[in-house]
């Protein structure tokens, strides 16, 4: 059953001659109806065989390189703007790095991106618009550095006088290397690093970026003491490398003294600007690298010569000084004359004194003999005799030994044989020895009013 509001939309729509609300196949009409998707391949396919290969020229805008690798900018001139994508892989190709507002010739296809609708170009090859372009760029990119204060004088590090190892960074396959050895070895022979690397095309630029931070990564004892980046002369297109962005950069990071050595003398890179030192040729760099062993050794010698004179002269000025002192001092029998005078003086003096000295001690000793006759000496011994026996007399009476003689006793506590001098000193002594003129007799002290017991039985009366 058809639906009745259909049914009147239908005669409605129909009535007024407009389309109606629902598509319906109308009489003679074979054009199917087709799908957005359909529709933007067929573009896609169109645009693409038609413009599978065009060359444009225009002015870089946007550029943008994500994550991916990949690149995306726009190019455009004075009437038009396209979208362009760079894949990851011809992005890695490209001789330089594009920067917005260098005018450019971009190679590829055109095809569409369905999911937006619009046409793009798939560059595969990109090169700048002539000379012009490419020193607009080059001015555009030494502007920004410089602002960053890359190329400021106050960044630049001191050469050292003679380094003991140089590092190269250049072709090991070009004629460079051969004149920076020959020269070296003719000027001071030094121990040379050779970090070889291309010098043009894709992908020199990141490799002497790389050589450089990797001569500065290394350890102290193995790192050079001066780097070189050397390059024969060429096109601006073939010193581009030393251009970009990357390798300045790591110039201007590297802590080791860099000598740049780029082209020949009217070519100048802004590696010449980053860099400690610009020489105009690679020989003038190995020339400006080390001096002549030649003039060190002359110069040294002219040293040696002038330090030589300079001591030979003080010394002879210390000799006129000397002997212009000698002249004004005294002379020595001057000098000596009164002390050798008084010192002979002296001397007799003292033998007149020492004999005056032994005139008086023999008179004092003959004196001293005189008096010391024996007869003298005999009274003096007996009277010492009899003060002794005097002396002895009175310790006799007066020793303890004496009063037993007399009838008397003395009392020593057993067993220390200390004298007892009173009663209280008996008791506590407890036992005593009593000591007569003729022998010891030993005793026990017992208390007052205690019964002495003399071991008989007592007398008992009989009942008998």
């Amino acid at each position: 059953m058809a639906d009745p509001f259909l049914e009147i939309a239908r005669r409605e729509g129909m009535g007024a001659g407009l389309g109606g609300l629902v598509a319906e196949p109308a009489p003679g009409d074979n054009a199917a109806p087709m799908s957005v998707g359909e529709l933007a391949g067929k573009l896609k396919r169109v645009v693409e065989t038609e413009f599978g290969f065009v060359r444009l020229r225009g002015e870089i805008s946007g550029y943008k390189r994500v994550s991916s690798g990949h690149a995306y900018l726009s190019l455009k001139d004075d009437s038009a703007v396209i979208d362009g994508v760079i894949w990851k892989g011809n992005v890695a190709q490209l001789g330089f790095t594009p920067q917005d507002g260098a005018e450019v010739i971009a190679t590829g296809k055109i095809t569409t991106y369905p999911g937006r609708s619009k046409y793009q170009i798939i560059i595969d090859r990109m090169e700048l618009a002539g000379e012009g372009a490419l020193m607009a760029l080059l001015e555009k990119l030494k502007a920004k550095l410089a602002g960053e204060g890359l190329f400021a004088p106050s960044a630049k590090k001191p050469l050292p006088f003679l380094p003991r190892r140089i590092g190269v960074v250049t072709s090991p396959t070009g004629a460079v290397i051969r004149d920076i050895l020959h020269r070296l070895e003719d000027r001071c022979p030094t121990h040379v690093l050779v970090w070889p690397v291309k010098v043009q095309g894709a992908g020199a630029a990141e490799e002497v970026a790389r050589a450089i931070a990797g001569f500065d990564a290394m350890p102290l004892g193995d790192r050079p003491d001066l780097v070189i980046v050397a390059r024969g002369g060429g096109s601006i297109e073939d010193l581009w490398a030393f251009n970009e962005e990357v390798v300045v950069r790591a110039i201007a990071a590297c802590s080791i003294p860099l000598i740049s050595a780029v082209g020949h003398e009217t070519d100048t890179t802004l590696a010449d600007f980053a860099a400690d030192l610009r020489a105009p040729t690679p020989t003038a760099a190995a020339e400006m690298a080390v001096p002549v062993l030649a003039d060190l050794r002359l110069t040294l010698a002219g040293y040696g010569n002038r330090t030589e004179k300079c001591a030979r002269r003080y010394a002879e000025r210390g000799r006129e000084r000397l002997d212009a002192l000698v002249r004004v001092l005294p002379r020595r029998d001057a000098l000596l004359g009164p002390q050798r005078q008084k010192a002979d003086d002296l001397g007799a003096r003292l033998d007149r004194g020492l004999e005056r000295r032994v005139v008086v001690a023999r008179g004092q000793l003959d004196r001293s003999a005189g008096a010391l006759r024996l007869a003298t000496l005999d009274r003096q011994l007996e009277r010492g005799r009899d003060r002794l026996s005097a002396t002895w007399r009175l310790v006799e009476s007066l020793g303890p030994n004496a009063i037993l003689d007399r009838g008397y006793a003395f009392v020593s506590a057993r067993p220390s044989g200390a004298v007892v001098g009173s009663a209280s000193a008996a008791r506590s002594a407890g036992t005593v020895t009593l000591h007569f003129r003729d022998g010891e007799v030993d005793a026990k002290v017992e208390r007052s009013g205690a019964k002495a017991y003399d071991g008989t039985s007592p007398e008992q009366p009989t009942l008998l």
